[in-house]
């Protein structure tokens, strides 16, 4: 690249990815760098959106777009010295409006995209409206304006860039020529431009320019000249610029022909359009302006890509934890150094070797964001590859999380020194590999007290229950004012008859204050406050010798039910649930689950990584046994877990006041490693008359509403999920909250399915080369929430716009944000500790969500500066729903006062920002209140001591 753009001034090219370009900036000298940034300069090289990675855009989530976009930005700017301004996503498959409003705040103007279904193509090429401004469907102004310009063709490749006809496209691929190992499908192949031929292959090439032209509203055009693994060795390079620049010099110096064509970059292209545009304008925008997202993508016949939705969902699962670890790690962090700076600790606590281990997670998990990796679409080596990328920095992760809590619990930090091979605190939860799920470690007790850390990541107060598994059943929990705690005691079960003798599961609601870290106590005794869990079983034999109490039931005749003081739950025979009673107004309500198979069609085209191609409905689950019934009635939480062949199905509801108790928790863990061609699928059926409307989040910033369409095959109806999905009529809505991506689908009135995992034997001819058989033991983690909804009527139900609910968006977060357990290493001599660090002066405003407080890289080396990057989303919910009790925050319409948010640490500086960091404000200047708009969010370079 350095070389042949050097060769001609004229030369332009467009480079996209941060994370493959470092890995080659790493390993050229200085000179090359320098010319590098001289081509930079000189505008003949781009950098274009310049993200870790060009990530997918349905399975993320907005913390992990942004993070992605942030290490790439930034590492633009300490290497590079550049600021992208176009932003260019060929390959993901469907384009989310999310995406457009992060590019926005990060400063963008404008952006292209690709891959939309075949039918919107024509449509808006018959309009003329391939190039719009995108709008966030919440806009009331225009404030989110993006400029976006839609590639009007089937692919991004040269044989639908020119003009309609691929056959005649690809005689423009000079890497296609004769004798090359490319060739054209078309069976015409490309001929080398000389003075006996360009006349002739000019107008051919200039015929399809003008008819592409005619799609669009500007007489400026954009051709772009690439593909996948293109431009690796010099022949290319001259075989495509000298080419071209023979057919441009002869286009060019007939005027009557009245072109002019050149090389040009990205912004090139929107600059000479943008020029053109205002020339042409006088006064009335000359764009459509439009508002919505674009799945699920279809490129041609039936062929709906919403299998990837939830393709290798073992992974999507790790990702969501690993960017929950990651965000908590961050915040630790960025509160550890500023500890350490205060009481001189600065030379023990490993800041610069712990940002390294930082540094590296960003860029791992920034890496799986890729249009390729958290898509499930990648070959199975590669996936392999991601996946020990996650699970090494997510080790790596918590031992930043125990070495910052460490500094932060010590009462007298005097007493703080750092060994690395006796760490002083212990995650209480292992995970073995990459594809295994974690296993939960065994306190063993005695009568010296063994203490427990518990971390709550998210910025609310919450009442949460904590489980960890103890040697003896003889235990005594104590809080941190030394008061014992109410503790429920339940069996470890290996197996579906054999409780494990070895361990005990005890469980207690931990009320934790924002951010905090907390101490309680574990000891060896018998105590009151600890109530042994009661057991039913079905279907199963005799149980060995127990501690509990178990009632052995040959027949399920009598009717399963759980409940707390806010739902009651009933189940059918087969240890499903059936019915939902609200407490709040007594209204029994038909919630039922069932789980469901599909299949994949006969014939060539079949389903596979990216195409979802069922054979017609989803047939019932059925197993040839009775499954297996286990009900637990407790003081903390009572629960029934059923177990099938392929599937564990848990459902358990919390006996405490506030949040956790106001949903039912699912949760399951799939096997079908055994199947052939076959996805599983959970139903919830429900009598709610939905009407064939239903809601999905889109990456857990915004709903967008969805019409089940009749017309339209099944698998065109299943959209991305990555928090959440409702349903609702006029009286209620009902909401599945997810902690994992996954596809969503209602098919019939008031039903939600999700399809939570897939094994498919064959490649679907998108260029994956296989089927999908490396299926693992894969668990995902649900909640149910069903509320009334207040004085509302159907005619809301089609507006463009829909929020979720205060209570949704708070019990989301928990599932997304769950406590952080650790153990005090027993083998060392323990200081005294706090009973609380509590961070935050107070719970952050309840539609305040404190996204990242990430530390920023110094400009100088690799190691942290005294920056961190804040940021933060104001959250739009519906207030039509009841508040129900149990948020402890406060609303303060968008207003934060920084100098009132910090308990322990002071503001020293706190300066609007660009979302990525990229551009400083025009009014720059030190702010003391934050005031935001909903569905805002904005970041703010924060200096703390």
């Amino acid at each position: 690249m350095v070389v042949k753009l050097n060769e001609d001034r004229r030369r332009k090219f467009i480079w996209s990815e941060i994370s493959y370009f470092s890995k080659w900036w790493d390993g050229i000298d200085s000179q090359k760098k320098d010319a590098v940034k001289s081509l930079l300069s000189n505008g003949q090289l781009e950098i274009v959106t310049g993200g870790w990675v060009m990530s997918d855009e349905a399975s993320t989530h907005y913390f992990a777009i942004i993070d992605q976009l942030i290490e790439g930005h930034q590492w633009l700017e300490r290497n590079l010295g550049v600021k992208p301004r176009s932003s260019w996503a060929v390959d993901p498959f469907g384009h989310s409006p999310t995406m457009t409003y992060l590019l926005k705040r990060s400063g963008f103007s404008n952006m292209l995209i690709q891959r939309i279904h075949y039918a919107i193509k024509k449509h808006f090429s018959i309009m003329k409206s391939l190039e719009f401004y995108w709008r966030q469907n919440w806009d009331l102004g225009s404030n989110t304006d993006i400029f976006c310009h839609m590639m009007p063709f089937y692919s991004y490749d040269i044989p639908h860039t020119c003009g309609p006809d691929p056959k005649i496209c690809c005689q423009f691929d000079f890497k296609r020529l004769p004798g090359g190992r490319i060739s054209c499908p078309w069976r015409v192949p490309p001929e080398a431009i000389h003075d006996g031929n360009v006349n002739h292959r000019a107008w051919m090439l200039l015929d399809q320019y003008r008819k592409k032209s005619k799609l669009f509203r500007t007489k400026v055009l954009l051709a772009p000249l690439g593909d996948d693994f293109r431009y690796s060795e010099s022949s290319e390079w001259d075989q495509q610029y000298q080419n071209y620049q023979k057919i441009f010099d002869y286009l060019n110096s007939h005027p009557e022909l009245h072109v002019k064509i050149q090389f040009g970059t990205l912004s090139d292209y929107f600059d000479a359009l943008h020029t053109v545009d205002t020339q042409l304008k006088k006064g009335t925008k000359s764009f459509p302006v439009l508002s919505g997202d674009f799945f699920t993508y279809a490129d041609r016949d039936d062929h709906y890509w919403s299998g990837y939705f939830t393709s290798r969902p073992f992974y999507k699962r790790m990702d969501r934890i690993m960017e929950s670890y990651l965000r908590a790690t961050e915040i630790l962090y960025s509160l550890a150094r500023l500890q350490a700076q205060k009481y001189k600790k600065t030379n023990l606590f490993p800041s610069s070797s712990h940002y390294q281990l930082l540094t590296e997670a960003r860029r791992n998990l920034g890496l799986f964001q890729h249009h390729d990796a958290i898509t499930g679409t990648a070959k199975d080596w590669v996936v392999v590859d991601y996946g020990t990328r996650l699970f090494h920095s997510f080790m790596n992760l918590k031992i930043i999380i125990r070495d910052s809590a460490h500094i932060l619990i010590l009462k007298d930090k005097d007493a703080y020194s750092y060994n690395p091979s006796i760490p002083f605190l212990r995650m209480e939860s292992e995970q073995q590999s990459q594809d295994s799920l974690p296993q939960k470690t065994i306190i063993k007790l005695s009568m010296q007290p063994r203490y427990l850390v518990i971390h709550n990541p998210y910025e609310q107060e919450r009442h949460s229950v904590v489980s960890v598994y103890v040697s003896s059943s003889k235990v005594k929990v104590l809080s941190d004012s030394g008061k014992p705690v109410v503790i429920q005691i339940s069996a470890v079960w290996e197996g579906h008859n054999t409780i494990s003798n070895e361990a005990y599961q005890i469980s207690f609601v931990a009320h934790l204050l924002p951010l905090s870290l907390k101490t309680y106590q574990l000891v060896e005794s018998v105590s009151s406050e600890s109530h042994l869990a009661m057991y039913t079983v079905y279907n199963t034999e005799a149980i060995s010798e127990t501690v509990f109490k178990i009632k052995e039931m040959k027949s399920n005749a009598d009717d399963i039910t759980i409940e707390n003081s806010y739902i009651k739950l009933d189940f059918s025979r087969s240890g499903l649930m059936e019915r939902m009673t609200n407490k709040e107004d007594g209204k029994n309500h038909e919630v039922k689950v069932e789980f469901t198979w599909y299949g994949t069609r006969n014939g060539r085209d079949r389903s596979g990584a990216y195409l979802f191609l069922p054979d017609g409905e989803a047939k019932p689950y059925i197993s040839a046994d009775p499954p297996f019934i286990r009900v637990t009635h407790g003081r903390i939480y009572s629960e029934v877990t059923c177990l099938f062949p392929n599937l564990k199905h848990n459902v358990r509801l919390y006996n405490v006041q506030g949040i956790e108790a106001q949903s039912v928790e699912v949760a399951n863990i799939l096997d079908i490693r055994g199947e052939y061609n076959r996805e599983i699928a959970m139903r919830i059926s429900s009598d709610i008359n939905s009407q064939k409307r239903f809601y999905t989040d889109l990456n857990g910033y915004q709903i967008q509403p969805r019409l089940t369409m009749s017309k339209l095959p099944l698998q065109a109806n299943v959209y991305p999920m990555t928090t959440m999905a409702y349903i609702q009529d006029d009286g209620f809505r009902l909401t599945l909250l997810s902690a994992q991506s996954l596809g969503v689908a209602s098919l019939k009135n008031g039903q939600i399915e999700v399809i939570m995992d897939r094994r498919l034997m064959q490649d679907d001819y998108r260029g994956l080369g296989q089927g999908v058989q490396d299926n693992k033991i894969t668990a995902n983690l649900f909640r149910i929430l069903l509320e009334k909804r207040n004085g509302d009527n159907m005619k809301e139900e089609t507006k463009s716009v829909s929020y979720p609910s205060f209570l949704s968006h708070i019990t989301s977060s928990f599932l997304n944000h769950q406590v952080i357990t650790m153990t005090v290493n027993p083998d060392i001599n323990i200081p005294h500790l706090l009973n609380e660090f509590s961070p935050l002066v107070s719970s952050m405003p309840c539609d305040i969500h404190l996204v990242n407080l990430r530390t920023i890289q110094a400009k100088e080396d690799s190691g942290p500066s005294d920056e961190a990057a804040l940021i933060l989303h104001r959250k739009g919910f519906d207030c039509r729903f009841s508040n129900r009790s149990g948020v402890p925050c406060s609303l303060t319409q968008g207003k934060v006062l920084v100098h009132k948010l910090f308990n322990e640490f002071t503001v020293q500086s706190l300066i609007p920002s660009s979302l990525s960091l990229m551009h400083s404000l025009p009014d720059t200047r030190n702010i003391s209140e934050i005031n935001m708009s909903p569905m805002e969010i904005s970041t703010f370079r924060l200096q703390l001591r």
